[in-house]
């Protein structure tokens, strides 16, 4: 299953047996800059939608062992709730098992939730574009997953597929953001030097 998005698109590769890979593509964003936002493992709230929140509670960001806490909604709660508004805030806590930054992959698993998991895998990677790298990159993601009792493989699958979406059109916009800050602190550097030229003639 494909969609044009535009700037982005999302493929649905697989679903079966308890696993799972979606990925997308950016088009105006390299590798080179969307791994640095995806290896910030304990602030992965700022990208992804549904995620409350997201912060270390063991070890050093980014490096294998390290441990973080992640709350929100994007997965429902198994716990019991009157619904609503007061139905429980879905949490995990999930341990970085391995990351490799000359591929740009990162592995990591949970360690506990209450979302029903008895198991849970996944590895995220970003794969430049282009003979050069300069030609946008694509987001992989895939799990391995032993789902909670009655929820359906492909419906998981499809939450993946929209919330990798929207993760990287917040990436994306945040990459191009930042070259074109970058763009302007170096023409206001080259007038500068300019006006500091012209002042001593």
């Amino acid at each position: 299953m494909t969609q044009n998005l535009g700037r982005s698109e999302v493929v649905m590769i697989h679903s079966q047996n308890g696993k799972g890979k979606v990925s997308t593509v950016l088009a105006k964003a390299t590798a080179d800059q969307i791994w640095p936002l995806l290896n910030d493992f304990f602030n992965l709230h700022k990208w992804f939608p549904g995620l409350a929140t997201c912060y270390g509670i063991h070890g050093t960001n980014g490096e294998p062992g390290c441990v973080r806490y992640c709350g929100g909604s994007s997965i429902p709660s198994t716990d019991s709730g009157t619904g609503g508004d007061n139905r429980p805030v879905s949490w995990s806590t999930e341990r970085l098992t391995a990351v490799d930054h000359v591929e740009r992959s990162l592995s990591y698993e949970i360690v506990d939730s209450n979302i029903g998991f008895r198991s849970y895998v996944s590895t995220v990677k970003v794969v430049p574009q282009g003979d050069d790298g300069q030609d946008g990159c694509v987001i992989e993601w895939s799990f391995n997953v032993d789902p909670v009792a009655g929820m359906v493989l492909t419906e998981l699958v499809r939450k993946y597929e929209v919330g990798l979406q929207q993760m990287a059109k917040r990436m994306e916009e945040s990459a191009v953001k930042g070259l074109e800050k970058l763009d302007f602190l170096f023409g206001l550097y080259i007038f500068a030097a300019s006006f500091d030229y012209f002042s001593c003639l």
